[in-house]
């Protein structure tokens, strides 16, 4: 079965949701604060660790109602039906989109193609858990029979991305081995973690569903050469392990078929960090870490299907996103995590986000005259606060933006921590009430400065209004980081539900991709074809300096 095609702009909420941006757009945020007492408490969800505070946008409760109106009007609530089901979706692939099904419980029954799939996780999930504890508790060796030291994850895309953040984000928990990942085909950046690593202690993981794909190939086939510089091809088999679907390739390439993992035509790349893609991650903490990871995500996941739509916290937000992009014209989100850990969070969410919503042709194969996907970027605050927050305080762009906190400090230094969320807090204020003209006068007056200070009050006004979602977390842990990825995930699918488009292929990926292959065998030849002047004239610069 496949989702409603509805175009939004057409439906009736739509139309009133326009008339009622035109009412308010202008309207100071701050002013709704002092005539609603309760404006806080009902512009806030409560769950579990979570505090979900979306007071601080430019909406009303009019504005929630109008989009819970489209909701209904573009069948949401069937769509997410389907989605945890297991219907084909994602129809321009003729593929279920089942990452959710990679976190579901052992009792639960998901069919693909009248198949439960459910059985078969739970026998990856049984293979990840026995093998990471074979290479944790030191009785896998390498080939000199030392235990191994590293790890290394060489994908590309959400082969690499997902583990990649994930590990970062859980250092605190992570045990003795060190996590490196090899992404980008730079030799460069091959020969530098190359240069740091003992090929008797050292594990690589390839992901790569095809076994296929131009990157993940090349620098596992460097490193191949690397590794047999000190090894015999016999040894690749205790060095080596995939995360594939082509097994024979796999094999090919001397793995042994017992180290290959499994995936699946219905997960998605970027929403593949659950599977057997995030192995690195279990070697990275072990198992039970890693599992924790996916009982937070799949708590997101029950909120998700069953909590009514005003107070779903992935729902509201993708209704607070719309607002911004299709009304408000605001073309990019800003994602900054206060916490040093998230460092690669944003990063991990422009694939997520931008790959999936970056659409301009709807689910009837017809070009949108409307916005779709949201440019995503972002840094961990407070250095994003020394960085990008002019342009976000006093720049002439709209940004809205999701402030993520933890309350806690992992290694427990109050001082720090303190320091830390006080500008946490102190900058959705500022986003939110700006700096008068008065305020500034005031100001002046109270430093006792001189007349020539007078000259400063326009540069130091803030117009305010700046929209921002605090979402405040008790403590960074494996589960309520799962629960944080899982939110994004769903608001990314509530998205791409209204929005009328296919979230779940990446075709513009592709078109690249296929140049390049062309374009390499022209490296290798005299000459060169078919190219617009601008490229031609860069190629043969290119071939003469090198």
């Amino acid at each position: 079965m496949s989702l409603k095609t509805t175009n939004p702009t057409q439906t009736k909420a739509w139309s009133k949701l326009e008339k009622h941006f035109n009412s308010i757009k202008d309207v100071q945020m701050k002013d709704w604060f002092n005539k609603d007492a309760q404006r806080a408490d009902r512009f806030t969800i409560k769950w579990e660790d979570f505090y979900i505070d979306y007071s601080k946008n430019r909406i009303t409760q009019k504005t929630i109602d109008l989009f819970l109106e489209l909701a209904e009007e573009v069948n949401l609530k069937d769509a997410i039906s389907k989605y945890f089901s297991g219907d084909k979706i994602n129809k321009t692939e003729d593929r279920a989109v089942l990452h959710t099904a990679l976190r579901a419980p052992e009792t639960s029954k998901i069919f693909v193609d009248g198949k439960n799939i459910i059985p078969e996780i739970y026998e990856v999930k049984h293979k990840i858990k026995t093998f990471t504890n074979k290479v944790v508790n030191g009785t896998k060796k390498g080939f000199t029979g030392k235990p191994f030291t590293d790890i290394v994850n060489i994908g590309i895309g959400g082969s690499d991305l997902g583990p990649a953040m994930v590990v970062d984000a859980l250092q605190f928990y992570k045990n003795y081995l060190t996590t490196h990942f090899i992404s980008n085909i730079d030799g460069d950046h091959v020969y530098e973690i190359l240069k740091i690593l003992n090929p008797e202690t050292t594990l690589f993981v390839i992901v790569s569903k095809t076994f296929t794909t131009q990157e993940t190939l090349s620098n596992a086939n460097t490193i191949k050469e690397w590794f047999l510089k000190s090894a015999s091809k016999q040894d690749i088999a205790k060095h080596f392990v995939a995360v594939s679907t082509n097994i024979e390739k796999v094999k090919a390439f001397g793995i042994e078929e017992n180290n290959i993992f499994p995936m699946w035509n219905w997960v998605g790349g970027r929403f593949s960090l659950w599977s057997a893609v995030g192995l690195s991650i279990s070697l990275s903490m072990g198992y039970n870490n890693f599992e924790d990871l996916l009982k937070g995500a799949h708590k997101m996941d029950t909120h998700f299907k069953s909590e009514t739509f005003d107070k779903n916290i992935p729902v509201i937000l993708a209704f607070i996103s719309i607002w911004y992009n299709n009304f408000f014209k605001a073309e990019s989100e800003a994602i900054i995590p206060y916490s040093q850990y998230l460092n690669q969070f944003a990063t991990y969410l422009q694939q997520a986000i931008m790959e999936s919503n970056g659409k301009s042709v709807d689910r009837n194969g017809e070009v949108v005259d409307y916005q779709t996907g949201t440019i995503i970027w972002g840094e961990p605050g407070t250095n994003s606060q020394h960085a990008f927050f002019q342009l976000i305080h006093q720049g002439t762009k709209l940004i809205p933006a999701d402030f993520i906190g933890f309350a806690k400090a992992l290694h427990g230094n109050k001082d720090h921590q303190d320091k830390l969320m006080s500008n946490f807090f102190a900058q959705t204020e500022a986003l939110l009430c700006g700096k008068t003209e008065e305020d500034v006068i005031a100001e002046l007056k109270s430093l006792n400065t001189n007349q020539e200070s007078d000259n400063q009050i326009p540069f130091k006004v803030f117009e305010g209004n700046r929209p921002t979602n605090t979402i405040f977390i008790e403590k960074l842990t494996p589960e309520s980081l799962g629960k944080l990825i899982a939110m994004y995930e769903h608001k990314i699918f509530v998205q791409g539900v209204i929005w009328n488009i296919f979230s779940y292929d990446q075709f513009g990926v592709e078109l690249g991709k296929q140049l390049a292959g062309k374009i390499l065998k022209e490296l290798n030849t005299t000459s060169v074809e078919n190219h617009d002047s601008s490229t031609t004239n860069l190629l043969e610069y290119y071939k003469k300096l090198t």
